[in-house]
């Protein structure tokens, strides 16, 4: 028998008050961690110097001091453990928990009602470890440079924390640092391939390439999310009239923010730059958060309609995660629905996300419209998605966003996989 390997990277800290499940826990864990320290009280828990690499299993029903606060504590102290939450109540409770981390800017690993499964546990703390030793060989061969090889729009990636100013994202605009990635968006009924959707990223001349969670909202925030958004417009068009040159006639999504649906000028500016590149605009499909409807809904219904008269397709993206949606999907003329993978991820394990996503797919097919699933990371994810209908398929099971060059390339060897019998994964 192999022994395990015990981690030294990382702590584990068990939090629960009763003292029967906190050394049960520690016995399962004591094989796979080096130091695992528990705790009767989430107040004596926060007490300790708590790092990003630790692991904390917090009991969300604690006296005086419950799981909820560790959260709330745990978020305004800026520190950031991975949490896997348990409880002995129902799991509406763990998933609000859960939503209610996320929110807060917390990763949460897993989640599990009480009896725990050990087994299921044990392969969470695992994948976790081995996750955390894979990212730390890479910065370790990194050291301050990484050089992705084959990727020619790809510059040396610096592992120093940037922290860009508006006139960063302006110059960066101006001289053209920003790329698009492409992920594929796959037919569920016939495996082909469809469309992609165009995520933006920033291909800085010396901190290298920046996802777009460090810019996106300082461009929102100062207004130059309107020149951003218009760079990567016209990426997204050339590079689908490239494609079609080439002989892969694909729609490609691009997402709109806020700002960009109060613009009454976009209708106009968007159909010239199709007509420029000689493609039917139906090619071009605009996702919009609702979030982004929230503001002035009367000038986004005015700018999305004139779109859509102009052939412009319509997405509402994470659907299921706002607040007025059916209200936005009657007065709006969206073509696809969007369901937030926060749902399509659970619906193996979770009946509560497999009833909501179902209940997309049968509203989207009402009101005519293409239901699309984002988030799926597994064959079992996509033969529910199968099952109940859903009409395309997006997620890391099929493929990461990558640059077109390589997107070129991936469907060339699915396409003959395809021709073979096979279907494109």
């Amino acid at each position: 028998m192999i022994a395990p390997v015990v981690s030294t990277m990382s702590r584990l800290f068990i939090i629960d008050d009763d003292v029967a499940t906190c050394n049960l826990l520690k016995i399962i864990a004591r094989p796979i961690f080096s130091t695992v320290i528990t705790f009767d009280s989430g107040r004596d828990f926060l007490q300790e110097n708590i790092q990003e690499t630790d692991i904390a299993i917090l009991d969300l029903m604690m006296p005086n001091f419950d799981g909820i606060e560790v959260i709330r504590h745990l978020a305004q102290q800026q520190l950031f453990p991975k949490l896997i939450l348990i409880s002995g109540y129902d799991k509406g409770v763990l998933f609000s928990a859960e939503r209610l981390a996320l929110d807060y800017g917390l990763e949460v690993l897993s989640n599990f009602t009480k009896p725990i499964s050990m087994g299921e546990l044990t392969t969470v703390l695992e994948n976790t470890l081995a996750k955390q030793k894979h990212q730390s060989a890479l910065t370790d061969g990194k050291k301050s440079t990484t050089v992705i090889a084959d990727s020619p729009l790809l510059a040396p990636t610096t592992t120093e924390k940037f922290d860009p100013s508006v006139d960063d994202i302006i110059t960066g605009i101006q001289d053209h640092q920003f790329v698009l990635h492409f992920q594929p968006q796959i037919s569920i009924k016939t495996g082909e391939l469809i469309g992609v959707e165009a995520l933006v990223r920033w291909q800085h001349p010396i901190h290298g390439l920046i996802f777009p969670d460090v810019f996106i909202s300082l461009a929102e925030q100062s207004g130059a999310i309107e020149q951003l958004t218009k760079e990567i417009l016209y990426l997204a068009v050339q590079q689908c009239s490239q494609w079609k040159s080439q002989g892969l006639a694909i729609k490609i999504s691009v997402n709109l923010s806020a700002q960009n649906i109060n613009s009454l000028q976009l209708p106009e500016q968007l159909r010239y730059l199709v007509r420029s590149n000689n493609l039917d605009p139906s090619m071009i499909m605009l996702e919009v958060t609702e979030s982004a409807l929230m503001g002035n809904l009367t000038t986004s219904l005015d700018i999305l309609t004139r779109l859509r008269l102009k052939g412009f397709q319509l997405s509402i993206d994470d659907f299921g995660t706002g607040f007025s949606s059916l209200s936005q999907l009657h007065k709006i003329p969206f073509t696809e629905l969007k369901i937030d993978q926060s749902f399509v991820a659970k619906i193996v394990e979770d009946p509560e996300s497999l009833a909501i996503v179902e209940t997309c797919v049968m509203l989207g097919h009402k009101l005519n419209m293409t239901v699309v699933a984002e988030g799926i990371e597994s064959q079992k994810v996509l033969t529910k998605l199968t099952e109940i209908n859903c009409d395309v398929a997006q997620g890391y099971h099929f493929a990461k966003p990558m640059p077109a060059q390589d997107l070129m390339t991936w469907y060339t060897n699915n396409l003959t996989a395809t021709k073979q019998g096979g279907t494109l994964v």
